[in-house]
């Protein structure tokens, strides 16, 4: 059998038919092995981006990271290997268009990774993981996360026309080790807020910012 292009002998072909059963449907669905797949996913990608980048640190190779992994990129990947008429609907689900709904498909790709996982052992999942990402991977441009996120926030609301981020320090949290600062980051235009933590004041906005970007970037 075939599925997002590449071909797999099932030993449990229940494991496809599940990762391939949205919620909507009932109790026996995807979701359980869509947390199994998300977390096959990062590791997989994880290690590839530190074998290739070995002068990247670790920040940017999260944020190469989460280029890959989030879900824009993996409702991509589900369109391009035309997945979407695999994947079965409840009724209501069928009506609300949720072929086409962007989170409905990444979920299905990351439950198949999953699938992949108990079904064929760790070694075949990354095999398979790798030659599904592979056209992603080839894009991956180091170049664009060597901008720190604030920069990186402010060019992509720019880019849209919206207006500037809001920064605000809402605490100082004092520990016996340390220090922290509790910041918020707003988009009022979109109705955006998020809070981020970190040991200076300028790492928990850059910290924020990049939640922000990460939220953007999977809508």
């Amino acid at each position: 059998m075939k599925i997002l292009g590449q071909k797999i002998d099932w030993t449990d072909p229940s494991l496809i038919a599940q990762a391939l059963t949205h919620r909507s449907v009932g109790k026996k669905n995807n979701e359980r092995l869509e947390f199994l797949g998300d977390s096959i996913l990062s590791l997989v990608i994880s290690n590839l981006l530190y074998q290739k980048y070995s002068n990247l640190t670790e920040g940017e190779l999260s944020r190469l990271r989460s280029q890959l992994v989030k879900g824009k990129t993996l409702a991509e990947v589900a369109r391009h290997y035309q997945l979407g008429t695999s994947i079965k609907l409840g009724q209501g689900e069928i009506k609300s268009g949720g072929v086409n709904k962007s989170s409905v498909l990444a979920d299905a790709v990351e439950a198949i990774f999953g699938a992949v996982l108990l079904d064929q052992g760790y070694v075949v999942a990354k095999q398979f993981i790798e030659a599904v990402m592979q056209p992603w991977l080839r894009q991956v441009d180091p170049s664009v996360i060597k901008k720190d996120a604030k920069s990186q926030l402010q060019e992509m609301l720019q880019q849209q026309g919206l207006e500037l981020p809001i920064y605000k320090l809402l605490a100082e949290i004092e520990t016996e080790e340390m220090t922290q600062f509790k910041v918020l980051c707003q988009v009022k235009t979109l109705a955006l807020t998020i809070e981020s933590k970190g040991s200076s004041i300028k790492k928990a906005e850059q910290s924020a910012a990049n939640k922000m970007i990460e939220i953007l970037g999977s809508q």
